[in-house]
């Protein structure tokens, strides 16, 4: 069985991978930036969101504390995966509506 850090350094480099294969040029903190990863932002990318990942069941702090604390020069989101239940990822209603009115333009 996997330990739980184990999983989410997993976890970690499967988001940095699907993001590259996006086209995203993205690296775990934990590689390039002891600072951000003391705030709470797992993957460095050239996105507009700082990224942290979460594979556990039970998660404590709660989702509304995760982005509390993550710093908002960049939209703060949080992947989420549970086993057998997939990925969600969590943002502030403010940042959503944000990110739908640079959809309409």
């Amino acid at each position: 069985m996997i330990n739980s850090r184990a999983k989410g350094h997993a976890y970690e480099l499967q988001i940095v991978n699907r993001l590259k294969e996006l086209g995203y040029d993205a690296v775990t903190s934990r590689s390039e930036s002891k600072n951000m990863d003391n705030l709470g932002v797992d993957i460095i990318d050239n996105t507009d969101f700082y990224i942290q990942c979460k594979a556990v069941e039970k998660l404590k702090p709660s989702l509304h504390d995760i982005l509390k604390r993550m710093p908002t020069e960049k939209i703060p989101v949080v992947f989420h995966k549970r086993n057998n239940k997939g990925t969600i990822v969590a943002l502030s209603l403010e940042h959503f509506e944000q990110l739908l009115l640079q959809t309409r333009d």
